[in-house]
């Protein structure tokens, strides 16, 4: 057992996470990863204000703050549960009905009434958040007001104060990043991960190298894409144990001190997965007849098809479905779909 790990206080299954602020970002603003999960263990209450290229972002609080980067379980579980759904067949639903129980287990945490106290807390600083950004479109500014879900309902014991179970109700942009399988899967180690840096540290690995071979990082960039609001100076300390001692899954950190760079390699934990998703997303290719192509032509005026179908067969090897009965009528869905979500080349 790593002894810088969190012990294993119970199994997982996969886990999947989607990135609010890729949600509701696009183009380089959201390349920029903004985080606004605090890392801070005290509430954090200060707005946050983020602009790149005439479009801003702005992460408004409740009175408990900003939701922490263990807040996130609660969506990364959210999520998890409507993908396996998915898998086994059963429609995507914004309602995500939740065990309490289930939930601290799978987020390798405690079952006292503790534990059950900090998801009532968890719940009030996710519902509570809201963003407001701007689009920019045809010389029109279109502002949005969003939030990372509609609404909760929570079912608790009058006498023993017990939560018995929860009900999530999540945002559309949350649901539209599952329907694109917008998500990444974690490392099950991610949830023994003991300090906030180190799981914030470890998602901007995941996300930048993903299954590359390695990403380079300036030391004061991963400070910045970090959201770690000490100094320098000070997230170098935190970054000191992390380097070391070499523990983060799936990717080695090695510091060049001269170059004052960060680089994360692929520990090559995850090729598996990979691989077998490759071979899937080849066989729907195949199944794809000659004169479909000329269709999508029409559909997606301007675009490369072949460029879109391998987007297309990734993203169904992706969710694990089986092979469609009429992958043709698919993947011209999906090229409509594609059209009215990037418009014109």
């Amino acid at each position: 057992m790593n002894r810088n790990l969190k012990p294993v206080r119970h199994s997982q299954g996969d886990l999947f996470v989607c990135d609010i602020t890729d949600v509701i970002l696009k183009d380089d603003l959201a390349s920029m990863e903004h985080p606004f999960y605090s890392l801070s263990k005290k509430p954090d209450r200060e707005p946050r204000r983020y602009e790149h290229n005439g479009q801003w972002i702005e992460f408004r609080p409740s009175i408990k703050g900003l939701p922490t980067i263990y807040d996130k379980d609660l969506i990364i579980y959210a999520v998890s549960q409507l993908i396996a759904g998915m898998k086994k067949g059963r429609p995507l639903s914004k309602n995500v009905r939740i065990d309490p129980y289930a939930f601290l287990t799978f987020a390798q945490r405690g079952v006292g009434g503790r534990d059950y106290d900090a998801l009532s807390d968890s719940l009030d600083r996710i519902d509570g958040t809201r963003f407001r950004t701007n689009i920019l479109f045809d010389g029109t500014r279109t502002d949005e007001w969003i939030g990372i879900i509609d609404g909760a309902k929570m079912e608790t014991d009058e006498k023993t104060g017990k939560i018995r179970s929860l009900e999530l109700r999540l945002s559309d942009s949350v649901i539209q990043t599952i329907e694109d399988m917008e998500v990444l899967t974690l490392h099950p180690d991610y949830f023994r991960l003991s300090r906030p840096i180190e799981r914030r540290v470890y998602e901007i690995a995941r996300k930048s190298v993903g299954q590359g071979d390695s990403w380079d990082f300036r030391m004061e960039t991963l400070h910045r894409k970090s959201g770690s609001k000490g100094s320098l100076r000070e997230f170098r300390r935190q970054m000191k144990p992390i380097i070391e001692k070499d523990f983060l899954p799936d990717y080695m950190v090695i510091y060049d001190e001269q170059r004052d760079c960060i680089t994360f390699v692929n520990r090559k934990t995850m090729p598996i997965a990979r691989d077998i998703a490759n071979d899937q997303a080849q066989r729907l290719l195949r199944l794809l007849s000659a004169d479909v192509f000329d269709r999508a032509r029409v559909v997606a005026p301007g675009w490369d098809v072949h460029h879109i179908a391998n987007s297309f067969a990734a993203w169904w090897a992706n969710i694990q479905q089986p092979v469609p009965s009429s992958p043709d009528a698919l993947f011209l869905k999906f090229c409509e779909t594609w059209q009215q979500k990037n418009g014109a080349p």
